[in-house]
């Protein structure tokens, strides 16, 4: 699975990443090695389920790759970068690049029943919870 080279797994992993970006380099000093989409959860009771709302604006739902596994959801993939041919860069704020996110979950997905839809930019997941 395509990924970034230094994600880490769990919770402690999204601490250890989210002080590995307080600590990068000034975004003008360069470009980045691939980019972290921003991600919105939500838990509903009846019927209980997770629902996840994933930024992904300029990238090719083709490029999307989400597995989900007992109680873990990993979603991955690239956003390319526009490239007009004999183009010279003036400026670089977007970042491109593989990403990938891991979300692990107190609870059991019904992976067989997940559904997902990609609007406009907007990843949307639904995942129903198993039964205790």
């Amino acid at each position: 699975m395509a990924g970034s080279g230094r994600h880490r797994g769990g919770l402690k992993g999204e601490i250890q990443d989210l002080f590995a970006d307080l600590w990068e380099v000034p975004r003008f000093s360069g470009p980045r090695r691939g980019f972290r989409p921003q991600c919105d959860c939500y838990r509903s009771h009846d019927p209980p389920a997770l629902h996840l709302v994933l930024e992904l604006p300029g990238v090719d739902p083709s490029a999307v790759e989400v597995v989900a596994e007992g109680s873990t959801l990993v979603i991955s993939g690239t956003r390319a970068r526009p490239s007009p041919p004999g183009a010279r860069c003036y400026q670089l704020e977007i970042d491109y690049g593989p990403f990938e996110r891991r979300l692990e979950f107190g609870e059991p997905i019904e992976v067989d029943e997940a559904s997902a839809s990609y609007d406009r930019g907007m990843l949307r997941i639904e995942l129903p919870l198993q039964s205790p």
